[in-house]
């Protein structure tokens, strides 16, 4: 089955041909960062704009890479949630008409289990080995900062989400402080690798560091805003430390972060017991949260998969190639599915795991 996937949740318009879930016939994306860049973040009816003007050459520029004509489509999945509900508006439209042009199955797909599925799209072998479950997914991105639990059978649970910022947004926040370039994540990795990680002590929230009990309901919850107020009050006290320290200062963010993320996951790993981990979602990219997730790991003996860097960032191939998973168990599939700009609390049945029976 041929699937195109089209991606417009934020400020990537993106397009791409999955055929049965794995193979990745062609990728293509349009990004916007240098039309957001002077806004020091995404403004969604820009990005609407701009998803108009691209998403027709993006998709065809798909087609031409894959060497195939529309005619060739078997199905289109779309993102219709969560997002910005401007850009989500000018995937969902664009698809509907195609899909009905077509006469061919439309489905409306999670971007957020989109994140999760793209670390297993090269590698379908792990999916269908029901002794990799249960496993627990770390998304990490510029939107959301999650644990997700996921068993055999496919129920997934969200175990614990961000109570405000999401680490992506955090070190994006930061980087502004620092008067660091938009989009921040990226440049604080690179500067962190020339600073000192423990020349500020930053607070690790909501993990019982400060000698405060967490309170049980909130043991896998995130929350990135004291470690930003630290910053600031740091930055603000001494403002002689930008330029003179920013390595430091980003490094020492950056692993307040970082050891957060990483000390959650594995508490959810160990309690779960959990065969594997997964890392995903646009800060998965981070090199320096790729090395300590991967040592820990290492250290008890849980394998870890993360996503290649090409299917961290958004992408439509996540989405195709989530899609045919609900496409061969039989998902209704018609064009009457809205879209909602946030991520419901229930992620209902994954059908990529090995167990999840027929989807109704």
């Amino acid at each position: 089955m041929i699937v195109l996937g089209i991606e417009s949740s934020c400020d990537e318009t993106a397009a791409a041909i999955v055929r049965d879930g794995h193979e990745l016939l062609s990728s293509v994306i349009s990004s916007q960062i240098s039309k957001h860049a002077q806004f020091g973040g995404v403004v969604p009816e820009l990005a609407a704009r701009e998803h108009l003007k691209n998403i027709t050459p993006v998709v065809t520029s798909a087609l031409a890479e894959a060497g195939m004509d529309k005619r060739d489509l078997d199905a289109i999945a779309v993102t219709s949630r969560p997002g910005l509900v401007p850009a989500l508006l000018v995937g969902n439209a664009y698809a509907k008409g195609l899909a009905a042009a077509l006469n061919i199955p439309i489905v409306g797909m999670n971007h957020f289990l989109g994140h999760i599925y793209g670390a297993f799209i090269e590698h379908k072998e792990i999916l269908e080995d029901s002794g990799n479950f249960p496993l627990v997914a770390l998304v990490v991105s510029g939107g959301h900062t999650a644990i997700v639990l996921i068993p055999a059978d496919g129920k997934a649970v969200i175990l614990g989400s961000t109570l405000d910022d999401a680490a992506g947004e955090a070190l994006d926040k930061a980087a502004k402080l620092m008067g660091l370039p938009y989009p921040g994540g990226p440049v604080i990795d690179r500067l962190s690798k020339e600073g000192n990680p423990k020349a500020f002590d930053f607070p690790r929230s909501l993990t019982g560091r400060a000698g405060k009990a967490v309170n049980p309901e909130h043991r896998y919850d995130f929350s990135f805003s004291g470690v930003k107020t630290s910053l600031l009050y740091t930055v603000t006290k001494e403002p002689s430390l930008i330029p003179d320290r920013l390595p430091d200062l980003a490094a020492s963010f950056q692993e307040a972060v970082i050891d957060v993320l990483t000390m959650k996951a594995m508490d959810a790993v160990r309690h779960s017991d959990a065969k594997l981990l997964c890392l995903c979602g646009g800060v998965a990219c981070n090199s320096r949260l790729r090395t300590k997730v991967e040592a820990a790991c290492l250290k008890y003996h849980v394998t870890f998969l993360p996503a290649p860097p090409k299917f961290c960032t958004d992408n439509a191939a996540m989405i195709g190639g989530l899609a045919w998973h609900y496409l061969r168990r039989g998902q209704p599939c018609d064009a009457n599915f809205g879209i909602n700009a946030r991520l419901e609390p229930q992620l209902g049945l994954l059908p990529f795991a090995p167990l999840a029976g027929l989807l109704t």
